[in-house]
């Protein structure tokens, strides 16, 4: 699996050669910077790790890392991914640029934080229907979550019912996405679709 960690710049949309207009998400995916290689022999398996600087400070990390990361000839790092069984044949301190994985027509996953949308209801966070009919004596139970529990058995909620709760901020993957254009001079990747994050997050992109 081979793979770079990008930066969510935003979207837009492009035509391709049919003349079809598809929305698709903008990735800056600077080069990578190879940290580490394993191998069966030290480590039990095969992986490169790569690390993207990006806005990084050497105060924010550690010395741990840092001594770690003085291989590859770089202080600090904004996101370090490791990924297995990669065809890459690189060593420590080589660079990865885009056009070295991707190219148009790949089809890729992507890897993110979805955006956080603080504590919610059951309407927005499970998709929750409400009561339909407001009528009937209804009166502000229309986004209520409705009955939870049993009577005196079992006498407790179950884990896992859905209910309010905060919403967002987990990882998501969105498998299957097409590569639209590829842009090595500017390290810039549009892929077709939607990536979750908000602008200026970091996602990890896999070809598989």
């Amino acid at each position: 699996m081979n793979g770079l960690i990008g930066k969510k710049i935003g979207m837009t949309s492009v035509f391709t050669e049919a003349g079809k207009n598809v929305a698709c998400t903008v990735v800056e995916a600077l080069p990578n910077v190879v940290t580490q290689v394993k191998t069966e022999d030290t480590d039990g398996y095969f992986a490169v790790q790569m690390s993207y600087e990006g806005t990084s400070k050497e105060k924010n990390t550690t010395q741990q890392m840092q001594g770690h990361l003085s291989a590859a000839g770089i202080k600090s790092t904004q996101k370090t991914v490791e990924f297995r069984d990669c065809t890459l044949e690189k060593n420590v301190g080589d660079s990865v640029a885009i056009d070295d994985i991707f190219a148009e027509g790949d089809v890729v996953n992507a890897i993110g934080t979805s955006k956080g949308k603080g504590f919610q209801g059951v309407v927005k966070r499970h998709n929750f229907r409400g009561v339909g009919d407001a009528t009937h004596g209804q009166h502000n139970r229309q986004r209520a979550p409705g009955s939870i529990g049993a009577a005196s058995y079992p006498a407790r909620v179950f884990k896992g019912m859905r209910m309010a709760g905060r919403t967002g901020g987990d990882r998501i993957k969105m498998k299957n996405l097409n590569v639209i254009k590829v842009l090595p001079e500017k390290n810039i990747l549009l892929i077709k679709g939607a990536i979750p994050g908000h602008k200026g997050s970091l996602v990890i992109l896999e070809k598989f």
